[in-house]
């Protein structure tokens, strides 16, 4: 499984706005090399769940909506990819016709389990923790 390009660019807007400042849209494009077109896209998604707050008027921009000590990567991609999933097997919205419901074959077991594993890392520590070092 890989992640997309927009949860690169989520974490990459995360990380230019970790000092805690107000960023303009540009500046943070510019800082983390992130195409424009892609960055309002970004945004939307990443204030949309709370962990972004957009400033408006003429000295407007992005800061963080929340402590970076409280933000996960997992709450970064599942910002922008909502259905993180190493299989489509594993998404409820998804039938599988191998599989019953109450008896899942030992492939989708084998998933689930590597699943659990992949959101607990994700979610294992804050943006504070991972860029700690950038900080200072």
């Amino acid at each position: 499984m890989l992640l997309t390009k927009e949860c690169d660019y989520g974490v990459r807007t995360v990380r230019a706005l970790a000092d805690g400042g107000k960023k303009t849209v540009a500046g943070i494009c510019k800082k983390e090399l992130i195409p424009t077109p892609y960055a309002y896209k970004i945004m939307k998604k990443l204030e949309h769940a709370g962990i972004l707050q957009s400033i408006r008027g003429r000295d407007g921009g992005y800061q963080l909506a929340k402590p970076l000590n409280t933000i996960t990567l997992l709450d970064i991609v599942t910002a922008i990819d909502e259905n993180l999933f190493i299989n489509e097997c594993l998404s409820n919205k998804k039938h599988c016709p191998i599989n019953d419901p109450d008896d899942p074959c030992t492939v989708h077991i084998e998933l689930d389990r590597m699943q659990s594993i992949l959101v607990a890392e994700l979610q294992s520590k804050s943006m504070h923790e991972i860029l700690r070092h950038d900080l200072h």
